[in-house]
C-alpha cells in the first residue's frame, strides 16, 4: 500500500470483508452459516488462527458503538485510504448488495477512523 501511494498507483482491495469474517456472520468462529465460505473451507483459506477472533471482535465492537452496519464499515473504510483505486465486493442476494452499495454514502468520522487505526495497531497481522 505504502509503494502505491509513494507512485500514484491506485490499489484494488481484495476480499475487504476478510471472506465474510468482518461481517461479523461467523460470531467469533463459533457459527458456520450454511453457504458461507467457512462451510466450504473451516480455516477460510488459511485465515482462522488464534489471532484474527480478537482483532475482529474489536473492529465488529467499533461498528457496534458508532451503529454502523460492519460490512459498511469495512467498505468505506477502504474508501477512505488514499491509494484505493476501488474495492472488489461481492454479494449472494440482493440484500447483500444494497448493504455494500450503502457503505458508499457514509462518511467515517475522526474518531471512528482513530479506533479503527488502534486497532489495527493492537492487532498487527491477524492472519
Amino acid at each position: 500500500a505504502e509503494l502505491c501511494h509513494n507512485e500514484q498507483v491506485g490499489l484494488l482491495a481484495f476480499s475487504p470483508l476478510a471472506c465474510g469474517v468482518l461481517s461479523g456472520k461467523y460470531e467469533g468462529g463459533n457459527a458456520t452459516p450454511q453457504g458461507s465460505r467457512k462451510s466450504i473451507g473451516a480455516d477460510l483459506g488459511g485465515r482462522v488462527n488464534p489471532r484474527m477472533w480478537p482483532a475482529v471482535d474489536a473492529y465488529l465492537d467499533i461498528a457496534k458503538r458508532h451503529a454502523i452496519d460492519p460490512v459498511q464499515l469495512a467498505i468505506a473504510w477502504t474508501l477512505t485510504r488514499p491509494f484505493m483505486a476501488s474495492s472488489i465486493i461481492g454479494a449472494t442476494s440482493t440484500e447483500q448488495l444494497a448493504t455494500v452499495l450503502g457503505a458508499t454514502e457514509i462518511t467515517l468520522g475522526d474518531d471512528v477512523l482513530a479506533e479503527i487505526d488502534a486497532a489495527h495497531r493492537a492487532h498487527p497481522m491477524p492472519y
